[in-house]
């Protein structure tokens, strides 16, 4: 989809009245989406899901980006502190159940705002999992809101370019070999390609729950 037809959509769905939102992770690939909301319904909110696990460098971004941006970042908290994110020996959770520590630090939080959004907007791309690449421009979330991904058919190349085009800030953990960027236990620089590889790193996981309908929306329920 080009940028003037995510526009339009964007425009459209805010002429019918929807009540919208993002989700952005803050690498430097979500740029993309955050400087097309900036340009076209800056007024909508986007969420940090601040899981308490981020890199110090993340938050610098975020912060850099919402400025450089003007944009309305509300940051997004887990519901479960971290002292009761543990097992009786005192290990947390990433340790030992990591799908149930995205769960809480991260698919939790948002189900909170599936009542009261139409639109969950998300840059999450086709070409980055097996998974993704099933999913649909609009897809269910199994409630009240629908989730609208834009970039779902870019590329990395277009990703590129257009980061290129507006010159805009990468994030600063990029140039040291991070290609996704996500929680600090869990993620590591790698060299290949695949640019969602360093996620849960040795791990037999590569989706936190929060774009699977089986995972998100389901009131609470693993």
């Amino acid at each position: 989809m080009s940028v003037e037809s995510i526009k339009n959509t964007l425009q459209r769905l805010k002429r019918e009245g929807k009540d919208m939102f993002v989700t952005s992770s803050f690498q430097s690939q979500s740029n993309v989406l955050l400087h097309i909301i900036s340009t076209t319904v800056p007024e909508v909110p986007v969420y940090f899901i601040d899981t308490g696990y981020h890199f110090p460098e993340t938050i610098v971004h975020k912060n850099n980006i919402a400025s450089l941006l003007r944009l309305r970042v509300i940051d997004l908290k887990p519901l479960v502190p971290k002292h009761l994110q543990r097992d009786a020996a005192g290990n947390l959770l990433f340790t030992f159940d990591p799908d149930y520590c995205c769960y809480l630090n991260k698919v939790q939080p948002v189900e909170s705002l599936l009542s009261k959004y139409d639109i969950w907007i998300n840059g999450i791309r086709a070409d980055q999992s097996a998974y993704r690449n099933k999913l649909s421009e609009f897809e269910p979330t199994g409630g009240k809101t629908v989730r609208y991904h834009p970039l779902l058919n870019w590329t990395r190349k277009d990703i590129d370019a257009y980061l290129l085009r507006y010159n805009l800030p990468p994030h600063p953990l990029e140039a040291s070999g991070y290609k996704s960027i996500g929680c600090e236990p869990c993620t590591r620089p790698v060299q290949e390609n695949d640019n969602r590889q360093g996620r849960w790193f040795g791990m037999n996981k590569t989706e936190c729950g929060l774009h699977n309908e089986s995972n998100c929306c389901n009131n609470g329920q693993q």
